[in-house]
């Protein structure tokens, strides 16, 4: 169970860096919106780890933990990658929307 964890982290992970990079692409000619979503995944990174790290923490010291913190990684990761995807689609004129659209 805690290699199909890793593995859905492993793969999430990737998901979300690919998306992050279409991201950083489409902002190429905005470096003050680029640098504020550098900042924002930096944050939600550090967010992650530690929602991850409390929400196992009742298994700490225990051979779940690794299973139980990779779940949560994959998880939350999941939820990133939809918001991630989101701002890939966002529609023209979105003023709550900081992604060009794509051409």
């Amino acid at each position: 169970m805690t290699a199909c964890a890793e593995r859905a982290h492993r793969a999430s992970d990737g998901e979300l860096n690919a998306l992050y990079q279409q991201i950083e692409r489409r902002l190429s000619d905005d470096a003050d919106t680029r640098r504020r979503l550098v900042a924002a995944q930096r944050a939600w990174v550090a967010f992650r780890d530690s929602e991850c790290q409390f929400m196992a923490s009742p298994a700490q010291g225990g051979t779940a933990y690794p299973m139980v913190y990779s779940g949560c990684l994959a998880d939350l990761t999941q939820k990133r990658v939809g918001d991630l995807r989101r701002l890939l689609q966002c529609p023209e004129g979105d003023l709550a929307c900081p992604v060009p659209r794509g051409g």
